[in-house]
C-alpha cells in the first residue's frame, strides 16, 4: 500500500490527468463539509450529492425537488440573493443536520472546497468522505481492502492548505501504519503525519490555530462547530461516493 497526500487544493487539477483506477481516495474537509456529510448519514440521510457550483445544485434540485439544498459560501448558508431567488434549506454546520431534518432525505450540497475536492476524485476506484468523526471506521475499511494506492485529499481553504485537514490526514496515516502490513509513506504523507504527531497532544489548540477555526469561532452561531468536528470516532460508518456521484453509507 502506497500512501500519498494532497495538501493543497491547487493540486486537484492533476487528478484529472491521473490514473486512479486502483486508488482509494479519502477526502478531508474537516471544517466542515465531510464532517457534515458523515453526520447527515449517521442521522439517517439517504444520500448526499456533492455539487461543485450553486448552479449545479439548483439544477439537480429542479430534477429532484424532494431533495434538500445544503451548502455554504464564505462559511454561511446560501441565500436567495446568491441563487436568484432560492434560499437553501441547510448551511454547512453538522449540527443542523439532525435526524429530524434529514432522515430519509437526499441532500444536494455545494461548498467552497469540500464538494469540489470530492468531485475531483470521481475517477478513483473508491472515494470516501473522511473526518475525525469516522476516522477509525475509515481506517479499518482501507486496511481490509488493502488497495495498492491510497490518496488522502485535503480540501483546504481557498487555494491554500487547511491545517485541520492535514491533521486528519496525518491521523489516518498513523492508523494505517499500525499492524502487520507496513505501507509505503510518501514525503507528503510524512508531512501530514508529522503535523499530527505535533498537534495531537493538544488537538483543540492546534485546531484553533487554523484559519477556518478562527473564522468559525468569530461567528457566534457557528463557533460550536469547531468542537463538534474535533470529536474522534463517534460515528462507526463509512461514507462512500458511488458511481452516480452520491455519497451513501456503506452497508
Amino acid at each position: 500500500m502506497n500512501i500519498e497526500v494532497i495538501l493543497t487544493p491547487a493540486e486537484l487539477p492533476t487528478l484529472a490527468r491521473s490514473d486512479l483506477r486502483e486508488t482509494v481516495c479519502v477526502v478531508f474537509d474537516v471544517l466542515r463539509a465531510t464532517s457534515t456529510f458523515v453526520t447527515a448519514l449517521h442521522n439517517g440521510a439517504k444520500a448526499v450529492i456533492p455539487a461543485s457550483e450553486i448552479s449545479e445544485a439548483l439544477a439537480i434540485h429542479r430534477k429532484q425537488p424532494d431533495c434538500l439544498l445544503g451548502g455554504e459560501r464564505d462559511g454561511v448558508k446560501i441565500r436567495a440573493a446568491q441563487t436568484g431567488g432560492t434560499d437553501f434549506d441547510l448551511g454547512n454546520s453538522p449540527r443542523e443536520f439532525t435526524s429530524e431534518r434529514v432522515r430519509g432525505k437526499t441532500i444536494v450540497s455545494t461548498t467552497t472546497n469540500g464538494t469540489r475536492a470530492l468531485r475531483a476524485c470521481a475517477g478513483a476506484k473508491t472515494v470516501l468522505a473522511g473526518s475525525f468523526l469516522n476516522l477509525a471506521a475509515t481506517a479499518e475499511f482501507i486496511k481490509n481492502l488493502q488497495p495498492a494506492e491510497v490518496l488522502l485529499v485535503c480540501a483546504g481553504t481557498g487555494e491554500k492548505t487547511a491545517l485541520e485537514d492535514a491533521l486528519a490526514a496525518g491521523a489516518l496515516c498513523e492508523s494505517l501504519a499500525l499492524g502487520d502490513a507496513r505501507p509505503t509513506i510518501s514525503d507528503s504523507a510524512e508531512i501530514a503525519r508529522f503535523a499530527w504527531t505535533q498537534g495531537k497532544p493538544d488537538l483543540a489548540g492546534a485546531f484553533q490555530a487554523s484559519t477556518n477555526a478562527r473564522r468559525l469561532l468569530a461567528i457566534p452561531e457557528l463557533r460550536d462547530d469547531v468542537t463538534f468536528c474535533l470529536q474522534r470516532d463517534v460515528f462507526l460508518l463509512i461514507a462512500r461516493m458511488e458511481a452516480d456521484g452520491a455519497i451513501r453509507t456503506l452497508v
